[in-house]
């Protein structure tokens, strides 16, 4: 195309017609007036260039040769010319010949060039795809990674190892060759795996376990036996795969058997870290949050040996995870860490990053130029909840039948002395749910008590009851607390021993079939047994659900002014529900100006059933918002 390209532009230049040019008759009529002073004729294209005695130029076309008449009138004008025959080049006349051989010589080129990067590519596939990272650029450390302070001990001693080998070996001390990274998604395996990169200070190689596996058979255990070689040539290294179980799950598991690529890459790892013994100074770290499906072979000692688990963060840490990525955030005053942390239990990292992120979004949103505390907890309704649905529109027999519910929950959840405090209480219908009403945690618990357990039964069944109790039906909207309270009765007995007559015996849970293992298992208990566990399952609920319909017919009183008042706002906090169940019980009064009786109006009676009197004539709410 560039070739031609030119050739296009000399001709288009060679066709235009110069600004000297002149006919043959006004060259002879020139030669005649005696203007002309000398002139050159070409033979080959009969093309005349001369100068006349002013000094310009001119060029025209002539004949083949001039006539003897013409000749003579430039004799006798004393004109000067001179015939000339230009010779040709011979490298330009062969050029027409030769280009067409070049143009092809050049294609066939190209064609193998290409063929062998193709070649090239696929000679190539079986080479790792690991990631090096050298001590020069760490990036991340471990004080980019907040709280988790015994698993960065753990893994400081794999750090240390290769940093200083001559310490462990003076004693004849032996580092574990394979450290597991086990927890669930989000806790920040991979960020602790990045931060070992930085601060090593030796080759780190990471590879996530999808790239070991190809289209082709026998591509990953190739690319397995590339990874340590080139982990070898290095000396000390750390080889860091993320994901380990897409390679490493039980062999010969599943109703069609196992995937024998996967297979041969996970024999070939195996292999390969038996291998360690000539190659001292690599430790292999891996990240999963499914232990429970890798192959026995892989966490035996010699490989896996060491296994540290990287949880939930507990409340320490995550306000220091809520630090982190708040450092460069523009919070306002009223922003408490401690509050915070204390309300996202059950967090990971990623979500408590998600959390900072939705506050600063929701501070855009409301055009201010600082995040404040009701952000955050804008946000953690967002992430728990689901989003505010505005467009819903219930009507006024729903709207408090949904009040009524959300007030039986809050009631129980503030009435229950060992039971979390209560945060809210809402009906601005939220994700799925019409209303919801939160608990916020003191600290952290990872046990569960028996009365505990009760108790949270018992806050379950309390929107369910209220409803029979204020309307005398019961409605759907008690289908997910019935679901979640029949669960937890029914671990209570079957697995946690909190029944007498099941006694301190467990069977197992029903969890979910993985690869097919769980499918010929037979039952681990008799039909009478399942009939007990039944049995004893409805006891505790039945029992329980005596329990809130008393606790709800004690203070009916206070369940009318809660819910007269979340109708009319909507929401109503902790502090505020306990101030009203205080005025309720006529332990406290509004303002000093009247007691507890006065203001109960007409919001129902104590022996139950539903107000006739309509929701646009309640009176006045009782606590200043």
């Amino acid at each position: 195309m560039g070739i031609l390209v030119t050739l296009l532009a000399i001709a288009s230049a060679t066709n235009r017609e110069p600004s000297d040019e002149i006919t043959y008759t006004q060259f002879i009529n020139a030669v005649e007036s005696g203007e002309v002073d000398t002139l050159e004729f070409d033979n080959n294209t009969f093309r005349i260039e001369g100068e006349r005695r002013d000094g310009t130029t001119f060029r025209t076309t002539g004949f083949k040769e001039f006539t003897e008449e013409e000749r003579a009138l430039l004799d006798r004008e004393g004109v000067e010319y001179q015939p000339i025959t230009p010779t040709t080049n011979w490298f330009i006349g062969l050029l027409p010949l030769f280009l067409p051989f070049v143009i092809i010589l050049g294609f066939f080129w190209w064609m193998a060039r290409r063929q062998q990067s193709q070649m090239g590519g696929i000679m190539s596939i079986g080479r790792s795809k690991a990631k090096t990272y050298s001590s020069e650029r760490p990036g991340t450390t471990f004080d980019d990674v907040a709280g988790y302070n015994a698993v960065k001990k753990e893994i400081t001693e794999v750090v240390d190892f290769l940093k200083n080998p001559g310490k462990f070996s003076a004693i004849g001390a032996r580092i574990p060759k394979g450290v597991l990274l086990v927890g669930p998604p989000g806790t920040g395996k991979t960020l602790i795996a990045r931060a070992v990169a930085g601060e090593a200070g030796v080759p780190f190689l990471s590879v996530t376990g999808s790239d070991f596996m190809e289209m082709f058979v026998g591509v990953g255990a190739s690319r397995v036996r590339d990874l340590f070689n080139e982990a070898r040539k290095m000396g000390r290294a750390i080889i860091f795969i993320d994901e380990i179980d897409s390679i490493g799950r039980k062999r010969g598991a599943g109703l069609g058997g196992g995937h024998d690529e996967r297979e041969q890459t996970l024999n070939q790892m195996l292999s390969e870290m038996d291998g360690f013994e000539a190659t001292e100074g690599i430790v292999m770290m891996a990240a999963t949050n499914r232990p429970d499906i890798l192959d026995p072979a892989l966490l035996r000692p010699g490989r896996f040996d060491r296994q540290v688990v990287v949880p939930l963060p507990e409340l320490d840490d995550r306000k220091e995870i809520l630090k982190v990525h708040i450092k460069h955030k523009r919070t306002g005053s009223d922003v408490d860490l401690d509050v915070i942390a204390r309300g996202t239990p059950g967090m990971s990292g990623a979500d408590l990053a998600n959390l900072v992120n939705e506050a600063a979004l929701f501070a855009v949103r409301g055009g201010e130029d600082e995040i404040h505390a009701r952000h955050f907890d804008m946000a953690r309704d967002r992430v728990i909840m689901g989003v505010k649905r505005d467009s819903l529109v219930m009507s006024d027999a729903e709207r408090e039948m949904t009040a009524y519910h959300e007030t039986g929950h809050a009631l129980c959840a503030a009435l229950l002395p060992d039971y979390d405090p209560l945060h809210k209480v809402t009906i601005i219908p939220t994700g799925m749910a019409l209303g919801v009403t939160m608990t916020l945690p003191e600290e952290d618990r990872h046990s569960l008590r028996k009365s505990h357990a009760e108790d949270m039964i018992v806050m379950m069944l309390g929107g369910r009851n209220a409803e029979k109790l204020v309307f005398g039906v019961v409605s759907s909207g008690a289908g997910d607390d019935l679901q979640k309270a029949t669960q937890l009765a029914r671990r209570m007995v079957s697995e946690w021993g909190m029944s007498e007559r099941i006694g301190p015996m467990a069977f197992g849970a029903n969890g979910p079939v993985f690869l097919g293992d769980d499918m010929m298992q037979s039952k681990e208990y008799s039909d009478d047994i399942a009939r007990i566990i039944d049995e004893e399952t409805q006891r505790i609920l039945n029992d329980q659900e005596a329990r809130c319909q008393e606790l709800l017919s004690t203070n009916r009183n206070a369940l009318n002014l809660v819910a007269r008042n979340l109708l009319e706002h909507e929401t109503l906090s902790g502090a505020e529900v306990n101030r009203l169940i205080a005025v309720a019980s006529g332990e406290l009064t509004s303002n000093g100006e009247t007691d507890s009786t006065d203001l109960l109006g007409s919001a129902g009676s104590a022996n139950g059933g539903a107000s006739d009197q309509p929701e646009s004539a309640a009176p006045e709410p009782i606590v200043d918002r």
